[in-house]
């Protein structure tokens, strides 16, 4: 049987849904699809860092700026009403999407940074001081380590990093030690984005909350690409990102345990959030509002709910197949070629993306090669700068795929990679 043969579902059917797909690269950026250079496919592998946005999460966009564009909360007319009822049944369909009780758990951010930092900054700096410390993983994102590591020097709070191993997993005995009675809080990711690798969240939960702590999944890499249930994992919070997920940028979801964010006092103060001011103090609104300060990302937040929708048709199961299959192909084809060193786990143990090296080619030259044929691919540290320190390497290259990728397309990748390590042998 042909890899393309174990599609779990209709993969081009589905891609008529993203027309940029069919764009043609090469020319000259500032006037694309205009010159005679623009003939090359697009191969589209950059998804770790935003996935495309198909019709269906647009036309919501444009269903609500033509049809009932209004502030939420604020009106007592049609199309404020409209929207309130259309923003806060979006909360609604995430909080059911990811296993959450209900809206009150869901809180919208911009994307999952905003939603680490608001629980660092109104959770962190009150609760923690000198004597606490704060787990978090050697392969954390940038979001996460910058953010708690930041909150330790302002609070007295030690910042402690479980060690990857050279199959770059978490080490669960160092994370046994680390965890321990002065543990407030553990923040790990859930998918590294560098590495792939799925970590045990619901085993750290578990060491947490033996210890009293609270435990916070970063799963911009997971929620996008397999089914995630909060309850499952056992988190008190778990931030992801809709631009990862088939929807618009600018938006995002905090989970967080409604008893925690009860007690927690609001982030940003302003419109929406308030209940009651007078000169003398102020009362804040019910949850998740209390968090959600200002004219909130109200077209983001209904195209949002559309791209858990439109995720939910295909399947989260197939999803994680869909995924699984490509990685595990170029995992494989990529060690095949030779003079390609791969990180993180092995390809039929790992999320839905590959960083690799190729002998004697800088990870930034091997991207733009790739790049003249069409495949576009990220290269950097993919803010993991630490984790790359571990590893000795500078920078690496990193291919992550999504729903509407194909076999073919691995190949393609496959190719260039051949062609940038021949070029520089």
């Amino acid at each position: 049987m042909g890899v393309q043969e174990q599609y779990p579902f209709d993969v081009e059917a589905l891609r008529a849904d993203f027309p940029i797909l069919d764009r043609k690269v090469g020319g000259d950026p500032e006037t694309p699809g205009e010159g005679a250079d623009d003939d090359t496919p697009l191969v589209y592998l950059d998804n770790a860092a935003t996935s495309h946005t198909p019709d269906p999460v647009v036309d919501a966009i444009s269903d609500y700026y033509r049809g009932y564009n209004a502030n939420v909360h604020r009106g007592i007319h049609q199309l404020s009403q409209e929207a309130s009822v259309a923003y806060e049944e979006a909360h609604d369909t995430v909080a059911d999407f990811i296993g959450a009780e209900g809206r009150e758990e869901i809180v919208f951010t911009k994307n999952t940074t905003e939603a680490m930092n608001l629980v660092a900054y109104a959770w962190g700096l009150e609760e923690l001081g000198p004597g606490d410390n704060v787990v978090l993983s050697e392969m954390e994102h940038h979001a996460s380590l910058v953010t708690w590591q930041q909150i330790g020097k302002r609070t007295g709070a030690d910042v402690r990093f479980i060690d990857v191993t050279d199959e770059g997993r978490l080490d669960m005995d160092d994370a046994a030690t680390l965890i321990d009675d002065d543990t407030e809080m553990v923040s790990v990711v859930h998918v590294s984005n560098t590495l792939g690798t799925v970590n045990p969240i619901g085993e750290l939960a578990d060491m947490a909350h033996d210890r009293d702590a609270l435990i916070f999944a970063d799963a911009a890499q997971s929620v996008p690409t397999r089914p995630v249930d909060v309850e499952d994992l056992g988190v008190d919070f778990l931030a992801f990102s809709g631009h990862k997920m088939c929807g618009p940028t600018g938006i995002g979801a905090l989970y967080g345990r409604e008893e925690v964010l009860d007690d927690m006092q609001p982030y940003l103060y302003g419109g929406d959030m308030i209940r009651r001011v007078s000169f003398e103090d102020s009362t804040w609104e019910d949850l998740p509002w209390k968090f959600e300060a200002g004219t909130p990302s109200i077209a983001q937040g209904i195209a949002f709910a559309a791209a858990v929708e439109y995720l939910e048709e295909i399947g989260m199961d197939r999803v994680e197949a869909h995924e699984d299959l490509l990685t595990a192909y170029a995992y494989d084809e990529l060690e095949a070629l030779g003079g390609v060193e791969i990180y993180g786990p092995p390809g039929d143990d790992r999320g839905g993306l590959v960083a690799f090296n190729v002998d004697g080619v800088h990870a930034h030259d091997l991207s733009s090669i790739l790049n003249d044929y069409g495949v576009a691919i990220r290269a950097g540290d993919h803010c993991t700068q630490p984790l790359h320190d571990e590893l000795g390497i500078a920078a690496s290259a990193r291919a992550s795929f999504y729903v509407y990728n194909t076999v073919e397309e691995v190949d393609a990748l496959v190719d260039a990679v051949r062609e940038a390590r021949d070029l520089f042998a």
